[in-house]
């Protein structure tokens, strides 16, 4: 339960500030989403960061990890994982799960967006 709880807390203030940096940067004139792009390179450079450090102090308890890689860069952008998960099947050589969750990802992803929309239209 407690794990349960950091993975909340986190991803509460991660949500929060993502919403708030979608709302100063996204803009509705270009249509170009500039704070949902910030907040998934950010989140990136930080789920990097902080699972590095980690790695490399052995500084970081399961806990600790719950609530700022899982709970607030989970909350910040998923895109933060994926980025994560990638780095870890090209770390290990494994270009094909690379390539397939990649792709797959992207593709199914955008279908499923389709498919919602549709789904709500009808």
């Amino acid at each position: 339960m407690k794990q349960l709880v950091l993975v909340f807390i986190g991803g509460g203030f991660g949500s929060v500030l993502r919403f708030i940096i979608g709302k100063w940067l996204n803009s509705n004139q270009s249509g170009i989403p500039y704070g949902t792009f910030l907040a998934n390179i950010l989140g990136s450079l930080l789920i990097g960061f902080i699972l590095g450090y980690a790695l490399k102090n052995n500084s970081l308890n399961e806990n600790q990890s719950l609530l700022l890689a899982t709970g607030f860069c989970g909350g910040f952008t998923t895109f933060s994982t994926f980025a994560y998960e990638n780095h870890l099947f090209l770390k290990s050589g494994d270009f094909t799960s690379f390539a397939v969750y990649t792709i797959a990802s992207f593709i199914i992803g955008f279908l499923a967006v389709f498919l919602g929309m549709w789904l709500a239209g009808r």
